[in-house]
């Protein structure tokens, strides 16, 4: 299939074949799905700590005598019953990473790639730079290309610093490599903004990976 490749103007400058394989394939929800879990999932920390009643400070004297006063025993102020004392079961450092399949990760790559096409939310524009970062040009090409105002991750062909810092500051804009976005970024944008170069790497990366299979 062939799509229309923009330049930074807003015309069109040509088409760009795009592998069907990749970009037009029946996408599978629930590898979606887990390709979101395990990123999001990748994302956290696991640093949370509250303290048990052996490791809070203090509390060594007993609150006071164990009979004759009427009410409830109480061996120690650092008790989880009391104000200031340890937590019950309370969280612990632990690791949260989980992994995917290679085979796996890639088919949630190409469904999430040929949702967008089949929800008209693929653009495909021209490679391009520029000389030094420049808010204001990143801006005009969102204009010309009518995306102004929507979350747009723009996949450059390779990691660009130039255009990096010129779209990191937009809101709602994303700027990343090709080599470096996850299934989860795709699926987070509006609009999947690609340089010409980032399609060309799709159509041959995971092309082969079909074949391959195959």
């Amino acid at each position: 299939m062939f799509v229309d490749v923009y330049k930074t103007d807003g015309t069109v400058s040509g088409q760009i074949e795009l592998n069907d394989g990749v970009f037009s394939a029946e996408p599978n929800h629930h590898v979606l799905y887990l390709a979101s879990k395990v990123y999001l999932a990748n994302q956290r920390q696991g640093t949370h700590k509250t303290k048990e009643r052996s490791e809070v400070r203090g509390g060594g004297k007993k609150p006071w005598r164990q009979k004759g006063r009427g009410g409830a025993r109480a061996g120690t102020t650092r008790s989880p019953l009391w104000v200031g004392g340890g937590r019950i079961f309370g969280p612990k450092p632990r690791d949260y990473r989980l992994k995917l399949p290679r085979k796996v990760a890639i088919l949630a790559k190409k469904s999430a790639l040929s949702l967008k096409y089949s929800e008209e939310r693929l653009v495909i524009v021209e490679d391009f730079n520029y000389e030094a970062p420049k808010t204001k040009d990143f801006v005009a090409l969102l204009q010309a290309l009518k995306l102004e105002g929507k979350k747009v991750l723009l996949l450059t062909s390779e990691h660009n610093e130039n255009v990096y810092r010129s779209g990191r500051n937009i809101e709602r804009v994303k700027v990343l490599s090709v080599n470096s976005v996850s299934t989860y970024d795709i699926l987070n944008s509006q609009v999947l903004l690609l340089q010409s170069g980032a399609a060309e790497y799709f159509n041959n990366t995971y092309s082969k990976e079909k074949a391959a299979a195959e």
